[in-house]
């Protein structure tokens, strides 16, 4: 179900929990809310809908076609490359804010399955997921 998204800053800025598998419905509503913005968004965390638990979507085009992607407890192990850049973001009002990124990562997450996966990712998938985990750690950019 699509979800309302969440703007306010201090609900934003609080930690998320770990996923269960009693969050897989959270997951579906964070991935049908990302599909109603897919023209202006590239990725949410599901405290973006108003849930503080660590699960994510994406636009993954790591892949031979873009994907849309769920990873539930994403952690970031491995990070190459620092660069600063500007993102913008749904939930927070005004423009593009400034921050810091890796060319480079190795995550380590959840499939919706709960099967622990640990993948490398570069260029723009990887500052989409960076992005997203900072929201599951309560970090605004």
């Amino acid at each position: 179900m699509v979800k309302e998204l969440m703007h306010d800053p201090i609900f934003l800025a609080g930690k998320s929990e770990f996923a269960t598998k009693e969050d897989l419905q959270v997951a579906q509503d964070l991935m049908d809310t990302l599909m109603a913005h897919k023209d202006s968004c590239v990725g949410m965390a599901a405290n973006m809908i108003g849930v503080r638990k660590r699960i994510i979507a994406i636009l993954d085009e790591s892949g031979r076609a873009p994907t849309y992607t769920v990873m539930l407890n994403p952690e970031i192990i491995k990070k190459d490359g620092a660069y600063n850049t500007e993102e913008g973001c749904l939930s927070l009002l005004g423009g593009p804010r400034p921050c810091k990124r890796y060319k480079s990562i190795k995550v380590k997450y959840q499939t919706l399955e709960l099967q622990n996966r640990i993948k490398t990712y570069t260029g723009w998938t990887a500052q989409i997921i960076q992005h997203e985990i900072d929201h599951c750690d309560g970090v605004l950019i």
